[in-house]
């Protein structure tokens, strides 16, 4: 079932980035897609991406599989791989990365260890990604409102 945020709202209708739960299953099963091979895909690939299970071992091969071979079909090269983490730390509800910590204080806000542990997975997902310094950022400050955290 597709959870797209609410600060993912100008995109998710025509699907022309990837939502936070396609990122988070691309670091899932190790797949690093550029915004250029999403591009390539059909919006019923793109639907079937968000879509397609991802949790399990054999779940997480199929999703690899799958995106692989819909990237080579579509640009002709396989998409790049990315050593896929053993303890991902969005899935570490007992510890607030630093590194987030650091962010959330540029916007005048302390993340409790209850208030990570209440945050879903995907929820603690986003905040790290829209955290990096490699982001743009703008949907921090609208992920932490939208998960009251603002």
């Amino acid at each position: 079932m597709a959870n797209f945020f609410d600060f993912e709202a100008d995109f998710v209708d025509s699907l022309r980035c990837i939502p936070m739960q396609v990122r988070q299953k691309l670091d899932t099963s190790g797949i690093k897609l550029k915004l250029s091979d999403w591009s390539h895909l059909t919006k019923a690939e793109r639907e079937a991406l968000v879509e397609f299970p991802c949790s399990t071992e054999s779940e997480i091969q199929a999703y690899r599989e799958y995106l692989q071979n819909l990237i080579l079909q579509r640009t002709g090269t396989l998409a790049a791989e990315l050593p896929v983490e053993p303890h991902p730390v969005w899935l570490d509800a007992n510890t607030v990365p630093i590194d987030l910590q650091e962010k959330a204080r540029e916007f005048g806000v302390t993340l409790s260890p209850q208030q990570w542990t209440e945050l879903t997975p995907l929820q603690r997902f986003a905040l790290i990604k829209l955290s990096r310094p490699s982001h743009e950022n703008q949907n921090f400050p609208k992920a932490l409102k939208e998960f009251n955290l603002l």
